[in-house]
């Protein structure tokens, strides 16, 4: 097991929020995530709810911005986030745009040069990182939930779809659903996974959900004045899956919300609670 490398530790709603990196195996370089531990969670192992963040974000983001600790705190869940991509790695291409290469991994396992060796997201955030949080941290394995926003809102539906055994709980905040058909997608599938479209099938949120079902409800929320909506975001292609394949689908639309951690910050109390029900049943 990796060597876990305290970065800083701090008290925060009567437990502790801290930033740690270690080496990857999956990515080939140094990685770093955060956890909140709630107070008294060395009474008994608590459930881990990971959060996967969007575009240009790193490890720090969601704990800083979306109000989330005070709730997980009341309610007994570690929260876990790993940064979004590798970083540091020197390949070509990848510090050329913020929504490829550094910052912007996608969840997925690239399998294209000069990406495959290191940009292995679906792997780390699925495998590594949960072994690792499950050997450091007062988390209980087997009650795990996930969810993310953007670019990380359709990796949280990608990683539950393809994993039901894994996760018991699954949400998202103004997912990226279809990114086969949307200009996001397509840069970055078609650098990651190569030219041949019919690869990209299986990282995609919709299609993967017109064929499977998660066991349980998935909830999504939906800013509409998210400036994103229309030309990357595609929700009615989540609907229309769900509908497909009877996938149980809490599909949220809400009138003034953008695409912004304020939007979050809004409903986190809700996403918290969805998981806390689940994780804890």
């Amino acid at each position: 097991m990796a060597i876990v490398t305290t970065r800083s530790e701090q008290a925060c709603f009567g437990g502790t929020i801290g930033f740690y990196s270690h080496p990857s195996t999956e990515t080939g370089c140094e990685m770093k995530f955060s956890v909140f531990v709630p107070p008294n969670a060395s009474a008994r192992p608590l459930p881990s709810l990971y959060f996967l963040a969007g575009l240009t974000c790193t490890e720090e983001t969601f704990m800083m911005k979306a109000n989330a600790l005070r709730h997980a705190a009341e309610l007994g869940l570690v929260l876990v986030a790993p940064d979004t991509s590798p970083r540091g790695l020197g390949l070509p291409g990848e510090e050329d745009g913020w929504d490829f290469g550094t910052g912007a991994g996608f969840y997925l396992d690239a399998e294209a040069e000069p990406w495959r060796l290191n940009y292995r997201m679906y792997s780390y955030v699925t495998r590594e990182l949960p072994a690792l949080v499950e050997a450091n941290f007062p988390v209980e394995a087997g009650r795990r939930g996930v969810f993310g926003h953007s670019m990380g809102g359709h990796g949280a539906l990608v990683v539950a779809l393809k994993n039901p055994q894994a996760y018991r709980s699954v949400s998202a905040f103004a997912p990226i659903c279809n990114p086969v058909g949307v200009p996001w997608g397509e840069k970055a599938f078609g650098n990651y996974l190569g030219a041949d479209r019919a690869r990209w099938a299986e990282w995609d949120a919709s299609l993967l959900m017109r064929d499977h079902r998660f066991p349980g409800s998935v909830l999504v929320d939906q800013g509409l004045k998210d400036q994103f909506l229309a030309a990357q975001l595609r929700p009615d292609a989540l609907e229309a899956a769900a509908e497909s394949s009877g996938q149980e689908l809490v599909l949220r639309r809400h009138e003034g919300y953008d695409h912004s951690y304020w939007f979050i910050q809004t409903f986190i109390a809700d996403h918290i609670k969805w998981h806390a029900d689940r994780l804890r049943a």
